[in-house]
């Protein structure tokens, strides 16, 4: 059966100077473009995540003071929203926009936070008859952990590559990274 790598919301949002910038979330890029590397030359599929907010987003703080809990970040069409420009996106062969509804947010590449909307993700990895997945990028603690353990659910063999990975803060990353792991997702 086949795999794929899935890169999560590698953007310009997420990395220092960005409007949500995870600390030190430059760093998952080289990682990143070595598993591209790798996964290229081995023919397996390469998809990257897409944080892709409407600027009236739900969770933004600017929209809804009183439950919102991000700043604006990720608007559609926007440098923010924009993927890295040090990530080889020449490899990708699918790109899956989240969080597209602006009354919910989706952290999980699968799904929205109330699993009643589905991304084209697992179809995709059906159709290309995947069974094992690879997931690196940002952040650790919310999109890598929902994304890994909606994998999980879906039953996938999940795998997440620690190094290519960066959390918002490190509390909370040592505990996604037990969630996951008691969750059956590999740690590489």
């Amino acid at each position: 059966m086949a795999r794929a790598l899935l890169l999560i919301d590698i953007q310009n949002d997420f990395v220092p100077g960005g409007a949500l910038a995870v600390p030190k979330g430059d760093e998952v890029v080289p990682v990143a473009n070595r598993w591209i590397e790798r996964f290229t030359r081995d023919g397996d599929l390469v998809i990257a995540t897409q944080d892709w907010h409407p600027p009236n987003h739900s969770s933004f703080i600017s929209q809804n003071p009183k439950e919102g809990i991000w700043p604006d970040h990720c608007v559609q069409n926007t440098h923010g929203a924009e993927f890295v420009s040090e990530l080889s996106v020449r490899a990708l062969q699918t790109v899956v926009r989240k969080g597209t509804d602006p009354r919910i947010d989706s952290y999980s590449g699968f799904f929205d936070n109330n699993h009643e909307k589905q991304t084209e993700l697992a179809e995709v990895l059906r159709q290309g008859g995947v069974s094992t997945v690879y997931i690196l990028g940002l952040a650790t603690d919310y999109c890598v952990k929902f994304t890994a353990l909606d994998a999980r659910q879906l039953g996938l063999v999940t795998h997440v590559v620690r190094d290519g990975c960066r959390g918002i803060t490190p509390t909370d990353e040592q505990q996604a990274f037990q969630d996951m792991r008691s969750a059956g997702v590999i740690i590489e």
